[in-house]
């Protein structure tokens, strides 16, 4: 058996490794300025004012960094000093790169954070912020700045990276900035059950006691994995979504795409926003990103499909199983694009049927085989085009002889 079959296997049985403790660590391996930042984050978000008073030993028991007088793995990736770091989990450190360009080996900057996480979170932001370049985009009198990176989403990648990588590993986290792109790359692979397709849908914290202490202080959600903000915030700045692809079973890869893209289907959602119309879940975000991408919908959004099209915002074009769905007709004309909206709607399906009637009166000696239809309307799946020819048979307008391949159709036989 595969080493990776047999590290899959043992990731589905084993159970937390942030909360093994760790013997030999006591309380001054831990750093006082990040155990207190800890405490007064963990007070603001649950607003429990006795967290104020209560002696270290007792904070670091109730947050369960701390287990029978002993601290764990997680109290030292969040809390403990850089030489306790060295001594006991040297592996737990995010690593920090800008280059240049895209091609560039050698890096312009490098910092390396082995320390406690909650005490550098705000440097590292910082460390990219300073080349966070601006994009500009005009809405209506008035000029506008993204930033190439969006804090949020810059935020949750690195949590992610923190709460969710493989500490049995030797490897480090490693944020690498360019110009337009972040790149964060974190030991061990996705935990078992997740993958790029269903991360948004899927929760399996590798490292749930790291993850439970930072969701106490705010930081990431119980509930899920934050990556519904990545996404979210990616799409709202018009930018690509977030890419997992190069991700494999040694390393999980993020990649945040710093560019805007669409600066049109920003202004749309912004506008509905502000207009009270429409509140966007992230299901919704995604199937209007796809529809404006002219890429296939996913399934797993398929389901915000009945909503935006009560709410005017995406059009059903077709019917039955051969219909598909494009943004609608007051997204174009919000847009002042009235002809792309004819365009990618197409013809009407009365219009439709008179182009293949007169297609086939003029093949009637011999017949119109399917292909041949098929070139007339280009625009129609074969689903929707056979659609259109039953229609017209059950018309009298066509009628058909021979079947599947074979099969040519006839103008209507009375």
């Amino acid at each position: 058996m595969r080493t990776e079959e047999l590290r899959r296997i043992f990731d589905e049985g084993v159970a937390d490794y942030s909360a093994e403790i760790v013997p030999a660590a006591t309380l001054t391996d831990l750093d006082p300025a990040t155990i207190e930042r800890f405490r007064n984050m963990w007070k603001r978000q649950a607003n429990i004012l006795e967290l104020a008073t209560l002696p270290v030993e007792q904070l670091l028991d109730d947050a369960e960094l701390r287990v029978n007088g002993k601290l764990t793995v997680a109290s030292l990736v969040l809390l403990g000093t850089r030489s306790a770091l060295g001594k006991f989990l040297g592996q737990a450190e995010v690593i920090f790169e800008y280059r240049s360009n895209d091609h560039s080996i050698s890096h312009q900057q490098r910092v390396e954070f082995r320390q406690g996480f909650l005490s550098y979170l705000d440097e590292l932001w910082n460390l990219i912020n300073l080349r966070n370049e601006a994009f500009h985009y005009q809405d209506g009198l008035f000029m506008r700045d993204i930033p190439a990176f969006n804090e949020s989403a810059v935020r949750e990648g690195v949590l992610n990276a923190v709460t969710h990588r493989d500490y049995r590993l030797a490897g480090s986290v490693f944020v690498r900035q360019f110009p337009r792109k972040l790149e964060i790359v974190s030991p061990g692979g996705f935990p078992p059950g997740v993958t790029a397709d269903n991360i948004l849908w899927q929760q399996s914290p590798r490292n749930r006691r790291i993850a439970e202490a930072c969701a106490r202080c705010g930081l990431v959600e119980r509930s899920g994995q934050g990556a519904n903000r990545m996404f979210e915030a990616s799409i709202r700045d018009g930018k690509p979504q977030p890419d997992f692809t190069s991700t494999d079973e040694h390393h999980v890869t993020l990649v945040l795409l710093g560019e805007v893209q669409n600066t049109e289907f920003l202004r749309f959602l912004e506008k509905v926003s502000e207009q009270g119309q429409v509140s966007f879940s992230i299901q919704d975000l995604l199937a209007l990103d796809s529809l404006q991408r002219d890429m296939p919908l996913p399934q797993s959004v398929k389901g915000a499909l009945p909503g935006l099209l009560e709410n005017g915002i995406v059009e059903r074009v077709g019917q039955g199983r051969g219909s598909r769905f494009i943004l609608s007709r007051k997204f174009y004309s919000f847009l002042g694009k009235r002809g792309t909206y004819t365009r990618r709607k197409g013809l009407d399906r009365e219009t439709q049927k008179a182009l293949l009637v007169k297609h086939i009166e003029s093949a009637k000696a011999e017949g119109a085989r399917l292909s041949e239809l098929q070139e007339v309307l280009k625009e129609l799946s074969r689903a929707q085009l056979q659609a259109l020819l039953r229609e017209l048979r059950s018309e009298g307008k066509v009628s058909v002889e021979g079947m599947t391949n074979a099969a040519r159709w006839f103008p209507g036989r009375g």
